[in-house]
């Protein structure tokens, strides 16, 4: 009941930007994003908030929060997303990874203190990452224009719908306590956002267009995801602009 109130609230939301992006641009310079004008007034904003909110945060939590902590951190909300991971295992009849997500998950919660630490990457036990958009591509729903989302960023009209179910899996959703739940949210938010500080010099630093540098690299990821490594290389594939290797050696030559 609370999935559906959840999965139709979302729809209504992502049934209005659509709307938004239709009425805002029709066509677009690329056929994978359509909406591109309007995409980069969004991305715009996103980028502004990040860097007088979101930006100056994750530095000082880099910087005065000591590694080893950070480390903890982190392990906690990966191991939380095995939950979520596994169950969209299931749903892709991945029936085999399923006991190696619960073997992972209960073995970090238990040995490895609540998830502080990976023991399980330490046993061998193997780390997969699922989600609902992805087992919608596995079962063949296309992912529709590339648009992005209001502080959420980089999407597809496929990954959109499928985020309330993801929210609903992440355990930290169901915290009863709002304070609580909120300020563990912002955590999450920041610690993902400081894994990315190191290496974003070397884009603002570059004379790429770094709309289109965001854009193609997530297409190019997330058809490697839903193809679980194995992208199509041919020319009906609709995300084969450039290889990471090809996008950082444009970076190299400023």
């Amino acid at each position: 009941m609370v999935l559906a109130k959840l999965m139709k609230n979302w729809i209504l939301i992502c049934s209005l930007i659509t709307t938004f992006f239709v009425s805002g641009c029709a066509t677009g310079p690329n056929s994978h994003d359509p909406f591109e004008p309007v995409n980069r007034k969004i991305y715009q904003f996103n980028e502004t908030l990040d860097q007088i909110v979101v930006r100056p945060i994750g530095k000082a939590y880099t910087s005065f929060v000591p590694s080893l902590v950070r480390t903890g951190v982190r392990n906690i909300f990966t191991n939380l997303g095995v939950i979520n991971t596994t169950f969209n295992e299931l749903l892709q009849l991945k029936i085999r990874n399923v006991p190696v997500g619960v073997a992972r998950f209960t073995s970090n919660l238990i040995l490895g203190v609540g998830g502080i630490f990976d023991v399980a990457s330490e046993m061998g036990i193997p780390y997969y990452n699922e989600d609902f958009g992805q087992t919608l591509g596995y079962w063949g729903i296309d992912s529709g224009p590339y648009i992005v989302l209001p502080l959420l960023g980089p999407s597809s009209v496929r990954d959109s719908i499928s985020k309330p179910f993801d929210f609903y899996f992440d355990p930290v959703t169901h915290i009863s306590d709002d304070s609580t739940k909120w300020n563990i949210t912002g955590l999450k938010i920041i610690d993902a956002r400081s894994q990315y500080l190191s290496s974003e010099d070397m884009l603002s630093n570059s004379a790429l267009d770094q709309y289109s540098f965001v854009r193609d690299t997530w297409l190019q990821r997330r058809e490697y995801q839903i193809r679980d490594g194995a992208p199509k290389q041919n020319e009906s594939s609709k995300y084969t602009s450039k290889s990471f290797r090809e996008l950082e050696l444009e970076l190299d030559l400023d």
